[in-house]
């Protein structure tokens, strides 16, 4: 505990000043009845009153310490901490266009790549991680954080035509680079997540990759869909039917993405074979990171106030009732 107004303790003083003016006032009361022998008495034990006679004043000492305290504002430390964890920063690159709403993963590619993802950042509670979403165009969701609660909110509202429809994988590549770029951490990872071809952005995906790697970034590439064909939603006036689309995924460029950047390329054809993807990409080597943290200071008078009400009330208690002196 410190006090931000030390100086009032000069007030103590005063405190003093009045314990002595007490003591000595004490010694020298003149007696109200003077007798000529006080043998007969000398066996007459104190009564309980006469132990309470110095009580208030001994309360007044006590209130008039905890009001000195008081103004000079009691408050916790401040508590500034460095601390080293291990993480990586981690870029994840999400594929929205229409196709992810494809139904060969439960519930459908998209939904089951967000609940695979949140068990990722759950699982790496150290990490900066960040989230940029891709379909004919891309933009950051999230950037890099260590607050996971709010990326997994941001999280929860990923959902299918929110841009363009469309795969610009190099452009989801791209952003994810601007947001790790600049970082200092050892490792700076981006997991781009597609269920299909490059077909729009005004940057190539091998492009992208180079300057990745440029900047030390690795790009871990996942192939999303299972092989063969897989249904998909289509809505009709009569209502939603289900088409079987071919599942086309340009696994060499995705190949040679991670290849470029030094990465690895893994395929997803089932909900548990996406989670064996993450938990591989899971072993991923880790870096020191500096923590800082602060707690903020708190006003702690409340515990001396109570002590001085205390004291106050039980003084007036004593005067006003078994210790009342008569005028």
């Amino acid at each position: 505990m410190t006090f931000a107004n030390k100086y009032i303790f000069v007030l103590f003083l005063a405190v003093l000043a009045y314990i002595i003016w007490y003591v000595r006032k004490n010694k020298v009361i003149e007696p109200s009845v003077r007798l000529s022998d006080t043998s007969p008495y000398q066996s007459v034990g104190k009564t309980w009153r006469e132990w309470l006679i110095h009580a208030p004043f001994l309360l007044r000492v006590v209130a008039l310490s905890m009001v000195i305290l008081i103004l000079a504002r009691p408050q916790s430390s401040d508590n500034w901490q460095n601390t080293e964890i291990e993480g990586i920063d981690i870029m994840m690159a999400i594929d929205i266009s229409t196709s992810m709403l494809a139904e060969d993963l439960k519930p459908n590619r998209l939904e089951a790549a967000k609940d695979v993802a949140a068990q990722f950042i759950n699982g790496r509670p150290n990490d900066n991680i960040g989230l940029t979403i891709f379909a004919g165009e891309s933009f950051t969701q999230c950037p890099l954080t260590i607050d996971h609660e709010v990326l997994l909110n941001l999280f929860k509202n990923v959902k299918c035509n929110l841009v363009q429809d469309g795969t610009a994988i190099g452009m989801g590549i791209a952003n994810a680079v601007t947001r790790l770029k600049d970082s200092k951490a050892k490792s700076k990872v981006i997991i781009l997540l597609t269920d299909g071809t490059n077909n729009a952005g005004a940057i190539s995906p091998l492009t992208a990759a180079q300057i990745a790697k440029q900047f030390g970034i690795r790009v871990y590439t996942i192939g999303v869909g299972t092989n063969g064909e897989a249904p998909y939603p289509y809505p009709t006036a009569m209502g939603v039917r289900y088409v079987n689309m071919p599942v086309e995924i340009d696994e060499q460029t995705l190949k040679e993405i991670a290849a470029t950047s030094d990465g690895e390329y893994f395929r997803a054809t089932s909900n548990s074979k996406l989670q064996e993807v993450y938990e591989e990409i899971d072993k991923l080597e880790k870096t020191k990171l500096q923590v800082k943290e602060f707690s903020t200071k708190e006003e702690d008078y409340q515990p001396f106030a109570l002590v001085a009400l205390i004291a106050i009330a039980l003084d007036l208690l004593l005067r006003a009732t078994v210790l009342r002196r008569m005028a």
